[in-house]
């Protein structure tokens, strides 16, 4: 079974997102999954590199309508 969590950061804009997401990932266990929902469009630039930087496995980049998806794995 597929254990993750959704953090909707709609709204908020360039650092916050990133910033949270990192917090976010911080407190998850190794191995689980975050989806991470932004309408930020430097979130598209910026979480993929925090992913590298951090040693996370960005799964999925999508957009849905004008949100921009992301699945990480700790």
């Amino acid at each position: 079974m597929e254990d993750t969590d959704i953090l909707d950061l709609r709204g908020l804009n360039c650092p916050l997102p990133v910033m949270k997401t990192r917090k976010h990932l911080k407190r998850m266990a190794k191995g689980t999954q975050l989806v991470v929902k932004a309408t930020d469009p430097m979130s598209a630039i910026d979480i993929p590199h925090m992913c590298q930087e951090d040693g996370h496995v960005l799964i999925e980049s999508k957009m849905v309508d004008d949100v921009r998806q992301f699945k990480i794995e700790c």
